[in-house]
């Protein structure tokens, strides 16, 4: 079970977005910064984000060598950019903290990455991660071309 006491000690020991880039080699920061720099929220969305009145703490469990942490977590630093007092991301590395990945475990696996949303007491509000079944046809399909035919692929 993931109680508030045991989340708000792991919200504290994670890294700001800036912080947690630092901790990777250069080649895999140059593929964060590339998408970071790709990423935008539109004014609606930026106004949507700044009229939250209630804060958010959002854990993530990741890995800076991880191509889908690169991919979907920059959107993060956006969103906590455009109500900084109401939400506060922070970032902690799967393996240096085992303790927390092996109790959100997806499809039985130590996935990355894994964003934990929590309320301002840090009680654990949803959890989201991993893969879906979509992506894994996908990535198959590019991967293997069209030789291969996957039943339900895109």
């Amino acid at each position: 079970m993931l109680k508030p006491d045991f989340l708000r000690k792991k919200f504290d020991a994670g890294l700001t977005y800036q912080d947690y880039l630092t901790t990777g080699r250069e080649h895999h920061r140059a593929g964060w910064d590339r998408l970071h720099a790709q990423t935008k929220l539109d004014p609606d969305q930026q106004d949507l984000i700044a009229s939250f009145v209630r804060e958010l703490n959002v854990l993530i469990v990741s890995g800076i060598w991880c191509g889908d942490c690169a991919q979907q977590m920059p959107i993060l630093d956006h969103i906590e950019r455009a109500n900084p007092v109401k939400i506060r991301c922070r970032f902690l590395d799967r393996d240096a903290h085992m303790d927390l990945a092996e109790r959100v475990m997806l499809c039985g696996g130590l996935r990355v990455p894994v964003v934990l949303i929590l309320n301002e007491d840090f009680d654990l509000l949803s959890l989201a991660g991993d893969r879906t079944l979509a992506r894994y046809r996908a990535m198959a399909k590019n991967l293997l071309g069209p030789a291969c035919s996957l039943p339900g692929a895109p």
